[in-house]
């Protein structure tokens, strides 16, 4: 009798794979296995109908399962079938709904970005940018994607020198330097992480700005009260962190602290259809997040009265980033293996490819929204970028 996974597995046709299993082999889908998974144990049914990317995902960190060949191929011809997976959401509801206090929300960015500056250098570019790259030529490196996407950023916002700029989740501040440097602006940067504002204020000594920029610890939510109002917001990478139940109220911040006509851009992972995210994720990797639509985040924008500019899907450019980030992740494990266990490389392996799989099968976007706070009219007709 066939194992109860193999015929669970059967499902996904799309391309065909080999199974391996107590030393028989299993093919599943029509033609030549595109690839081969290794199973040391079989995975129980009750556990794939629960949470198939759950399941899936600590066989592969447990070593229970290989994949024999190109990890990120393999995932590839894998995971555009994301819609075929079994999730449970009523057994897995504190996992998919968790809180959405400061405390919890400051907790599960800390469990991410807090794991020490040391771990993302070692894969990062030296920009320490954690968001997608823009590769303007096909032989750009990572740094000089990072670059490219700071520089149009800020061509985006059309800056004036003199002008107020927030960075809401402002990450290690190479978006604020270079707008500091560049335009002569004066930044305010906000986040929640401690290693993230340490490396900032270390940085802002080091390319002397002292008197230019400033970064906090801060919840967007007190934005409102922190007595300040800004020509220009940008948000890079954060919105995917406020939940859901949250996104008006986001935007309401935002709302709130820029002057009428100013501009504000977000950038941010995005999907079609409104989903609650994937419970793998959500576990290991980015407790609380839950990637938005483009029209919900479009519809609570233009509630707050921003009119929207510019919409521009830049979801190529994240997977070549990802697949940088992942070769660099791969070249530095002797030394990742002195900071972490086996169990952790092997996921944060797992996440950098299969995020660079969803992208490429369209499972998730990114776009860059453009807004203005009101009526522009001083905004170019002609978009010199």
């Amino acid at each position: 009798m066939e194992d109860l996974m193999i015929t669970f597995l059967r499902k996904f046709t799309d391309y065909p794979f080999a199974v391996k299993l107590d030393g028989q082999e299993y093919h599943i889908g029509e033609g030549d296995p595109e690839f081969t998974v290794v199973f040391k144990k079989p995975i129980p049914k009750s556990k794939l109908l629960t949470s198939t990317s759950l399941a899936l995902g600590e066989a592969y960190m447990d070593g229970d399962l290989e994949v024999e060949g190109d990890l990120y191929y393999a995932l590839d011809h894998f995971l555009g079938q994301m819609g075929k997976f079994s999730t449970d959401e009523s057994a897995l509801k504190k996992l998919m709904h968790p809180s959405m206090s400061k405390h919890n929300q400051k907790k599960e960015v800390s469990s991410h970005y807090d794991i020490g500056n040391d771990f993302y250098k070692l894969w990062l570019d030296e920009t320490m940018s954690y968001s997608c790259g823009y590769f303007k030529h096909p032989d750009d490196t990572l740094y000089q994607a990072q670059v490219n996407k700071v520089d149009y950023i800020l061509q985006k916002l059309n800056l004036k020198e003199g002008m107020t700029l927030l960075d809401v989740g402002c990450g290690w501040g190479f978006l604020l330097i270079e707008a500091a440097k560049k335009y002569g602006v004066k930044g305010f940067g906000i986040t929640l992480s401690t290693e993230q504002k340490e490396e900032f204020e270390r940085r802002i000594k080091d390319e002397h700005l002292e008197d230019q920029l400033e970064v906090e610890l801060m919840d967007y939510r007190d934005l409102p009260k922190c007595g300040r109002t800004f020509d220009r917001v940008v948000s890079v990478g954060m919105v995917e962190h406020v939940g859901r139940p949250n996104y008006q109220l986001f935007n309401d911040c935002v709302a709130q602290v820029l002057k009428d006509g100013g501009v504000f851009l977000l950038h941010f992972i995005s999907a079609l259809k409104e989903h609650t995210g994937d419970p793998w994720i959500r576990k290991y990797i980015f407790p609380g997040g839950t990637v938005p639509s483009l029209r919900e985040m479009i519809y609570a924008m233009s509630e707050d009265n921003f009119h929207v500019m510019d919409v521009e899907n830049l979801r190529l450019h994240y997977n070549k980033t990802l697949l940088c980030w992942a070769h660099n992740f791969r070249e530095h494990l002797d030394e990742e293996r002195k900071m972490f266990d086996e169990r952790f490389l092997r996921m944060w392996d797992l996440y950098l490819n299969a995020c660079a799989a969803t992208f490429h099968n369209g499972i998730i976007d990114i776009h860059q929204i453009l807004a203005t706070k009101g009526i522009n009219n001083d905004y170019p007709m002609v978009r010199w970028y």
